[in-house]
C-alpha cells in the first residue's frame, strides 16, 4: 500500500489560479503538491486567446509586481498588443494582448514542471480532510491521502461541470476533459453553502473556410507595451485580427431557434455573466441593434483555428452554423468545435476572508472560479494572493491584504467578500472608485513596498523597479523648475516665471515638450522606448489629475480608518437592537471582518453602521 504523502501546501487544479498559487508558494520556499486531473493541461487557455483588457490589464500588471507568472508568459507569447480605452480618461487605459495559446501554455507548464519545490500529482481530489476546524489534507479518487496544513482549491468550471450544446449534455469540466465530482459534496458536509453558475464559449472556426477579404482588419499598437516590467527586447509580431458583423438574416435564424438554447431558455439553472452575454441574449435584449461585432482571433501564430469572439452560444451546432453562414464573410464557414455553455458549482465568496482563507476552516483557501469569478486574470490574481497567504501560514509571516485604494486585485477581493455574487464576477474599471489612483502605468509605485515586505520578487526584478521609481522621482523633481514666458512661448502663454509642473496642467501642454529644458530627462535614455514613454505618461497623468488625486487620498484615509476597526468573529447580529432585518440577515451571512467591510455589504445602510458602531463600543 502506498504511503500517505505530506506537503506544506496542496493546490488542487492546474488552471490560471492553481499555477499562480503553486508558483508563488514554491518561490516563498514551501513544498507544494499540485493535484491535477491532466498534467498536460497545466496553464491551459480554455477560452479566448487573450490576456488583459479593460481593468484586467491593470490586474496583470499588478500580478507582475507581486511576483506572478502571467505577465511574463503573455509577453513571451503575445501576437498583438493594444491599449484599450484610449479615447477616454487616462485612468481607464488598459493593456490587452492576443497571445499564442500554445506558447503561453508551454511557458506556464515549463515554469511549473521545472520548479524543484513543486510536485505534480496526477489524480482527482474528491474531498478535503479537516480536524477541529483546521484543514489536514486532501483525498484522491484512488483513496490516496495527501497531508497538509494548507489546501488551496482552484477547481475552475470542473466542479460538477455540465456542458450544453443544444439538447446535448456532456459531463465535463471543459470540452474533452472530465469533470470533478465530490468536492462540492465534501464542502457542503463541512457547512459551506454552494451555488450554480453558467458561462459560455463561442465556436472555433476553420481558417480556410472564412472569406478574409470581406472582413475588416484590426491592428495592434505600433508602439506596444508589455505586461511585465522585466521584459527585455520587446518586439511582438503585431499579427492582424479581423472583425465582421452579424446581420438581420443571422438574427432571424437565432430568434427562430431561441427555444433550443438551454442557456437562454432557462434549462440551465445557473446564472450567466451579465457583461459577457451569449449571442442569444444580445439579439433578444438589444432588438434595436441591427448587428453585433464579431472578432476573429487566431488561437496561435499561423493558426488554422479561429476564435469567434462575440458569439458565445449554446444553440445546437446546426443552428450556430446556419446563422453564421448568413454573414457574407462566413458564408462557407466550417467548425473545429461548436460553441457551448457550461454550468458548474461555486462557493459564494462571502464565506472567505480578505486573505482568501475560509472563515470556518483555517488553512483552507478558495481561488478562481470556485469563488464565482470569470476570466483568466481574475483567477490568476486570486491564485497569487491565496498562495502568498498560505505561505505566510507556513512561514509564520504577515498575511497580505490588499485594499481598494492599492489595486484592482484589492477591489475584486473586497467585492467578492462583501457583495452578492449572483452571477459570474468580471472586473471593470467602473468597479474601482479610486481608479484614478490605480493606473496601469503606476503599478510599480503602488505595490513595490508590498512586494518588498513579502519578499515576492527576485533581486534583479526588485532592483529594476527601484531604479524605475528613482528615475520617476528625478523627473518629478526637475519639473519643479520654473520657466519664463519666453521659454514656453511656442507652447502656451504665461505672464511670469512659473514651475514647469504648473504649466503642464494646461491641456495644450505635453510633458514631452519639456524634455529639451531638463537634463534629468536624460536619465530616461537608459530605459527601453516603451518604458520611457510610460514613465513620462504617468508623471504627466499625476500632474494633470493632481486635484482629483489629493481628494481621493483624503477619502482613502477615511476608508482605511473604518477598515481598521475589527468586528469580533462571533458577533451575534440578531442580538443587536436597532439593526434592520435585512442587515441582520446580510451581516450574519457575510460576517465582515471590519467596519469598513460592513459598510460595503449590499443592503447595509449608514443607520445600520451607526447601530453596529454603538454596539461595538459597548
Amino acid at each position: 500500500m502506498k504511503q500517505d504523502l505530506t506537503y506544506q501546501i496542496i493546490v488542487v487544479g492546474g488552471g490560471h489560479a492553481g499555477v499562480e498559487a503553486a508558483h508563488i508558494s514554491a518561490k516563498l520556499g514551501c513544498r507544494v503538491a499540485l493535484i491535477t486531473m491532466d498534467p498536460a493541461a497545466i496553464g491551459r487557455m480554455s477560452c479566448n486567446p487573450a490576456i488583459g483588457g479593460l481593468a484586467k490589464g491593470q490586474i496583470v500588471r499588478e500580478i507582475d509586481v507581486l511576483g506572478g507568472l502571467m505577465p511574463s508568459a503573455a509577453d513571451a507569447s503575445g501576437l498583438q498588443f493594444k491599449t484599450l480605452n484610449k479615447s477616454k480618461g487616462r485612468s481607464v487605459w488598459s493593456p490587452r494582448a492576443q497571445v499564442d495559446k500554445r506558447l503561453y501554455e508551454s511557458f506556464i507548464s515549463g515554469s511549473i514542471l521545472k520548479n524543484p519545490n513543486i510536485d505534480i500529482i496526477s489524480g482527482e481530489c474528491v474531498s478535503v480532510l479537516t480536524s477541529k476546524n483546521k484543514v489536514t489534507g486532501a483525498v484522491l479518487r484512488s483513496g490516496e491521502k495527501i497531508n497538509s496544513s494548507c489546501v488551496i482549491l482552484t477547481c475552475g468550471t470542473f466542479m460538477s461541470g455540465l456542458i450544453h450544446v443544444g439538447d446535448r449534455k456532456i459531463l465535463a469540466g471543459r470540452m474533452g476533459e472530465e469533470r470533478a465530482d465530490g468536492i462540492t459534496e465534501s464542502l457542503s458536509s463541512l457547512g459551506f453553502k454552494t451555488g450554480r453558475l453558467k458561462t459560455g464559449t463561442p465556436p472555433r472556426l476553420e481558417k480556410n473556410s472564412i472569406d478574409w477579404a470581406l472582413c475588416s482588419p484590426a491592428e495592434g499598437d505600433q508602439e506596444p507595451i508589455p505586461f511585465s516590467y522585466k521584459t527585455n527586447n520587446f518586439n511582438p509580431p503585431n499579427e492582424l485580427c479581423y472583425t465582421t458583423q452579424t446581420n438581420k438574416a443571422s438574427h432571424d435564424i437565432i430568434n427562430k431557434n431561441l427555444h433550443l438554447s438551454p442557456m437562454f431558455s432557462g434549462e440551465i439553472l445557473g446564472t450567466g455573466p451579465r457583461y459577457c452575454p451569449s449571442i442569444e441574449d444580445k439579439i433578444d435584449k438589444y432588438k434595436h441593434h441591427p448587428s453585433h461585432t464579431l472578432f476573429l482571433e487566431p488561437e496561435w501564430q499561423d493558426s488554422d483555428q479561429i476564435y469567434l469572439n462575440g458569439f458565445s452560444t449554446s444553440l445546437p451546432e446546426s443552428v450556430q452554423k446556419e446563422a453564421l453562414r448568413k454573414i457574407p464573410a462566413l458564408k462557407n464557414v466550417e467548425f473545429f468545435r461548436p460553441g457551448y455553455a457550461i454550468e458548474y458549482d461555486y462557493i459564494p465568496p462571502a464565506q472567505i476572508k480578505a486573505t482568501l482563507e475560509t472563515k470556518d476552516i483555517s488553512g483552507l483557501f478558495f481561488a478562481g472560479q470556485i469563488n464565482g469569478t470569470s476570466g483568466y486574470e481574475e483567477a490568476a490574481a486570486q491564485g497569487l494572493i491565496s498562495g502568498i497567504n498560505a505561505s505566510s501560514i507556513i512561514n509564520n509571516t504577515d498575511s497580505l491584504i490588499l485594499d481598494r485604494g492599492s489595486s484592482y486585485i484589492g477591489v475584486m477581493i473586497d467585492d467578492l467578500i462583501t457583495k452578492d455574487t449572483l452571477e459570474p464576477y468580471r472586473m471593470f474599471t467602473s468597479r474601482a472608485e479610486y481608479r484614478i489612483l490605480l493606473r496601469y502605468s503606476n503599478t510599480d509605485d503602488r505595490l513595490l513596498k508590498t512586494a518588498l515586505k513579502h519578499n515576492l520578487l527576485s533581486k534583479d526584478h526588485l532592483r529594476l523597479l527601484e531604479k524605475r521609481i528613482e528615475t520617476k522621482q528625478a523627473v518629478r523633481l526637475e519639473l519643479n523648475t520654473s520657466l519664463t514666458p519666453e521659454d514656453v512661448s511656442h507652447l502656451t502663454k504665461i505672464k511670469q516665471k512659473t514651475p514647469a509642473k504648473d504649466i503642464l496642467k494646461r491641456p495644450e501642454c505635453n510633458i514631452v515638450d519639456f524634455s529639451l529644458f531638463f537634463k534629468n530627462f536624460q536619465c530616461l535614455e537608459k530605459w527601453p522606448n516603451w518604458s520611457r514613454r510610460e514613465i513620462l505618461f504617468d508623471i504627466e497623468s499625476e500632474i494633470k489629475y493632481d486635484g482629483y488625486i489629493k481628494r481621493l487620498f483624503r477619502e482613502l484615509k477615511k476608508q482605511k480608518k473604518s477598515d481598521s476597526v475589527l468586528i469580533p468573529t462571533k458577533t451575534n447580529y440578531s442580538s443587536i437592537k436597532g439593526l434592520s432585518n435585512e442587515a441582520v440577515e446580510k451581516l450574519s451571512f457575510v460576517r465582515p471582518e471590519t467596519i469598513g467591510q460592513a459598510t460595503r455589504v449590499s443592503g447595509i445602510t449608514p443607520a445600520d453602521i451607526s447601530v453596529l458602531m454603538v454596539s461595538l463600543a459597548k
